[in-house]
């Protein structure tokens, strides 16, 4: 392929015969519409322009318009927007439609400058992306932009990264770089997984102990940390302003140590439990019988959702070793009744389908090899399902055998693996309706530093981030491969680390494993 390496692959992408745009200090970054802002401030600091609610019409500029219906933010534009809803609008000044969805855009570059439409500031951000990616420098020292039309929209409404911040505590500022990282790949759902048998990450008002007793150490007795009040809503306000929603998760009633270590009552024994930092999972488990554990459940659900403007709050539900049908479905209810109460929708892990669901409910399969047939019913009774295949989209597996940082019982996960596959044939029978989405995850017990985290990401994040956006019909392993490659110039502009996969003729030498000696895992 020639042409600009964008990465995931736009709808169309038309090289025009125009003049690129030369893109100088102060160019003019229109947005007129309030709501355009966030978007118009990420495109200034990147050209080193300036935001502007008026320019002279023949000035050369970039125009951020928002047209066609203004709903609810995160009824149309979320993970949660009825895209089939909103239709292709009238052609703009390149003669073009904008494609039909709450997260479409249309972008158009001449000589002259650059016109963006979008229905909703989310789709702004989208072209702000594709912007990005699309500059380039030259000799001279000038930045340009190529001549393109691109009109876009994503496949799925849910574009997702979970990170699990409990085994290895993960940092404000690092988050945000990974908060940037996803915007750069056009995903729009943080999920952080904040609790486990390791730590309770979040301070809740109505269970300060959590963090007192079960925050200061991570896994193997490295460093600890939490989240406050102020940190957690600073998160969410960066992510809002790139378009991504996040959702929290406080993992019940299994992956439940760190609760027991701080409030004694939620165990049999009435005791606490002891500090937990190894990684095996399955033992611990909150009781149904005892006084305590509505009333826990009750008060950190509100207490998230509180603190929480988007939509939605994770329940967990995974890797329950040991409980009783009767029991796991009684508990899953009482955390599910408590984040409902408070005006959210629930989201769990695969093993939730078990038990009985409201219409709406997110469920995220995980585990390939687990009977499908519960999954595909709880489609079919109005459930949602949001796709995590472990041996896909599970970024701490090894790279290979031998690897020095991740976990293998997924197996290995090369990119190709993270590229090649197809959500819709995962789960035969599945309701096209039911299926919302892709989410990858990556778990901390051997990622101790940012760049462990990043090394494990990049380049995978980018390939399960085309899988979530572009249709089947306009990805192909071997196009990708050659777009990604110019992508590693662009992370090691940013400082990052990344992997050089073998799969790949990278356009530029990485500092990797295989070429430079990170920080020992």
């Amino acid at each position: 392929m020639t042409g600009p390496a964008v990465v995931p692959r736009p709808l169309r992408l038309q090289q025009l015969s125009d003049q690129p745009f030369v893109v100088v200090v102060g160019t003019a970054v229109m947005a007129p519409d309030p709501a355009a802002r966030q978007a118009a401030e990420r495109l200034a600091t990147l050209v080193g322009g300036s935001v502007q609610a008026t320019a002279a019409p023949e000035a050369a500029a970039f125009r951020l318009r928002l047209v066609g219906p203004a709903d609810d933010e995160h009824t149309r534009t979320g993970p949660a927007g009825g895209e089939e809803a909103l239709p292709a609008l009238p052609a703009g000044e390149s003669g073009e439609e904008l494609p039909a969805g709450a997260e479409a855009y249309r972008l158009h570059v001449h000589a002259d400058g650059v016109d963006v439409d979008a229905r909703t500031p989310a789709g702004l951000h989208h072209a702000v992306t594709t912007l990005a990616q699309l500059l380039s420098g030259t000799s001279g020292g000038a930045r340009t932009l190529p001549a393109v039309l691109v009109l876009d929209a994503p496949r799925f409404t849910w574009r997702g990264l979970s990170i699990d911040v409990a085994r290895h505590f993960v940092r404000v500022a690092d988050l945000d770089v990974v908060i940037d990282l996803m915007a750069d790949h056009k995903l729009n759902v943080l999920h952080l997984h904040l609790t486990d048998d390791q730590a309770w990450r979040i301070d809740l008002p109505s269970r300060p102990e959590l963090v007192r007793r079960s925050s200061g150490a991570s896994v193997g007795g490295d460093p600890g940390g939490h989240y406050t009040a102020e940190d957690y809503a600073r998160l969410v306000a960066h992510a809002a302003a790139r378009g991504i929603v996040v959702v929290p998760e406080l993992d019940v009633p299994g992956h439940v140590n760190a609760a027991l270590h701080a409030y004694g009552e939620l165990s049999p024994s009435g005791r606490p439990t002891d500090e937990y930092l190894g990684i095996d999972v399955g033992f611990s488990r909150l009781t149904a019988a005892l006084p305590a554990t509505e009333e826990f459940l009750h008060d950190v659900f509100s207490d998230v959702a509180a603190m929480t403007p988007g939509p939605y709050v994770h329940i967990g539900g995974d890797e329950v070793q040991g409980m009783a049908p009767d029991e796991y479905a009684a508990l899953v209810g009482t955390a599910a009744a408590a984040v409902r109460a408070a005006g959210k929708q629930v989201v769990g892990w695969q093993e939730i389908a078990t038990t009985p669901l409201e219409p709406g409910t997110v469920v995220q399969y995980w585990d390939v090899h687990a009977d499908p047939a519960p999954f595909v019913a709880a489609g079919a009774a109005g459930a949602r399902l949001v796709l995590s295949p472990g041996d896909r989209t599970y970024l701490d597996m090894k790279y290979h055998p031998g690897y020095p940082l991740g976990l293998e019982w997924a197996g290995h996960v090369e990119l190709r693996d993270s590229y090649d596959w197809e959500p819709t044939a995962l789960l035969p029978g599945l309701p096209a309706e039911a299926l919302i989405g892709v989410e990858a995850a990556v778990w901390t017990e051997t990622l101790r530093t940012l760049d462990d985290l990043t090394t494990m990401l990049l380049p995978r994040l980018a390939a399960v981030a085309e899988v979530a956006w572009s249709a089947a019909d306009r990805r192909d392993w071997e196009e990708f491969r050659v777009r990604v490659a110019a992508h590693g110039a662009r992370w090691d502009a940013a400082g990052l680390r990344w992997y050089a996969s073998p799969q790949v003729a990278w356009a530029r030498a990485p500092r990797s494993w295989t070429s430079d000696v990170l920080r020992s895992p």
